[in-house]
């Protein structure tokens, strides 16, 4: 009786683990709190072109704290309103989650994807694996070339699609897209919105040093690969290992019925449809510089097109369109919650503190650890501050001349700010992986779970990539 006992209490004491939204929701109220406690502060800015484009620029040596007067500081009801004027602000985000899971919803319901995945499926045979390093490569090469994230998110539920299709998971197909990308963002080679604008600031060559990039780059797509393989091997064998066991997926493709489907006429002009599409989006992104108004609008006439080479009324394409959107409705109001937290540092005048502070306890840290010390930084930086462009901009006027001081080459001060930019941005709730997640259908949670154990492993390889620049004089 008492093994029943004690058991039925365990079973009580057990606590659950809290929700996405609660969790993004308790960061928020953890900012809230420091709001109150970090002194405002500011640094003085001027517009400078950089690469065609001005942008406001931090002026070293130019901090200073604010008058009390001059900030704002979260309080009760001030936290609430942060998480409707989140959503306010991620407004542009949030219409691109659900405008690309609208217009996927219609692009399955079609037929065209099921037959396009089956033929892929049966062509590559047990050869399927081989897709891996194939797409991770591709999408990696758009992330570390031509900067493109958001560009990748139509992408998205198909690969998620795809990984279960393949006899996986969700999470298998999530990795393939959201580390290629992701980690390509970060071994940036040609990145014109990492290197290009960090080298602009920190007056040195445009684009010089790519060799030693690409190498770090090769690296990390191969770890990565295997970190995604080992656990589809481990998940293929026993799939009650699945990180998401039990649950269905929002893009799930059913491998047997994929058979059920053939190749038509109207499938290949569908998919000619989505081709077409893409490299008119491609076009418009890197020569027309579109943005996210462009690309759902485009992804609008597309899945209009594909409705009508279906013979569909224009009531059932208001229909799927608005059942596409539905899956998707959690992850798009969690990237506005999430956005609360840039939302309370903003108001508070709080994000150059941080960076003075850290910036300022660089200058203690002993010369053969700043490299590290700096890495470090950046990564907490990209909290606060999550766009590659913003933290470019606030960072590096203040992280060059510091880097002369600490007997650090600026290329290994910008090889540390695009290396604790890029993997922090599928790290930190404030930054893209909250809208991926909510585009794929996979909790925040459960990504943490599954992706710390490959995070620690890139950011070792990272600081000792970081250190070996040191040695070399990068």
């Amino acid at each position: 009786m008492n093994g029943v006992t004690s058991s039925k209490k365990a079973e009580r004491k057990k606590f659950p683990m809290p929700d996405t939204y609660i969790i993004v929701a308790a960061i928020v109220l953890l900012m809230a709190i420091l709001s109150w406690v970090i002194p405002a502060g500011s640094y003085d800015y001027e517009q400078v072109e950089i690469n065609g484009k001005m942008r406001s620029i931090a002026i070293d040596g130019t901090f200073h704290y604010l008058d009390k007067a001059e900030s704002n500081p979260t309080g009760f009801l001030e936290y609430f309103k942060a998480l409707y004027q989140g959503c306010v602000d991620a407004a542009d985000i949030i219409f691109v989650i659900f405008c690309c899971s609208g217009t996927f919803g219609i692009l399955v319901k079609t037929g065209a994807f099921h037959a396009g995945i089956g033929t892929l499926l049966r062509k590559m045979g047990n050869k399927e694996v081989v897709l891996v390093p194939i797409l991770m490569s591709v999408f990696a090469i758009g992330g570390s070339v031509f900067g493109m994230l958001s560009e990748f998110y139509g992408f998205i539920p198909m690969i998620v699609g795809l990984g279960v299709a393949m006899g996986y998971d969700a999470m298998y197909g999530f990795a393939i897209i959201i580390l290629g990308e992701y980690i390509g963002f970060m071994g940036a080679t040609l990145n014109p919105y990492t290197v290009g604008i960090a080298q602009s600031i920190a007056e040195v060559s445009l684009y010089s040093g790519t060799t030693y990039r690409v190498i770090c780059l090769v690296l990390f797509i191969i770890v990565s690969c295997i970190y995604v393989l080992k656990y589809g091997k481990k998940i293929k064998n026993n799939p009650a290992l699945s990180i998401v066991y039990g649950e269905e997926s929002i893009h799930a493709f059913n491998k047997s019925d994929l058979d059920k489907f053939k190749m038509t006429k109207q499938n290949i002009l569908i998919m000619l449809d989505v081709l077409v599409t893409l490299i008119v989006l491609m076009y418009g992104l890197l020569k027309l510089s579109w943005g996210y108004g462009d690309l759902c609008g485009l992804f609008l006439i597309m899945s209009m097109v594909a409705a009508a080479i279906a013979k569909w009324s224009p009531n059932k394409w208001v229909t799927e369109f608005i059942n596409g959107v539905k899956v998707v409705l959690w992850g798009g109001i969690l990237t506005g919650i999430a956005k609360g937290i840039v939302v309370v540092m903003s108001n508070a005048k709080i994000m150059d503190t941080v960076i003075y502070g850290l910036a300022s306890a660089l200058k203690h840290v002993p010369s053969a650890l700043s490299a590290q010390a700096m890495l470090f930084a950046q990564t907490i930086f990209n909290f606060f501050i999550p766009s590659a462009t913003g933290q470019a901009a606030a960072t590096m006027p203040i992280m060059a001349p510091l880097a002369d001081i600490l007997g650090v080459s600026r290329q290994v001060a910008i090889l540390a700010f695009q290396f604790g930019d890029g993997l922090s941005n599928i790290l930190w709730p404030t930054c893209g992986i909250v809208i991926v997640c909510g585009i794929s259908g996979i909790s925040l949670e459960k990504w943490w779970k599954w992706f710390l154990p490959l995070c620690g492993i890139i950011y070792a390889m990272q600081m000792i990539l970081v250190g070996i620049a040191v040695v070399i004089g990068y």
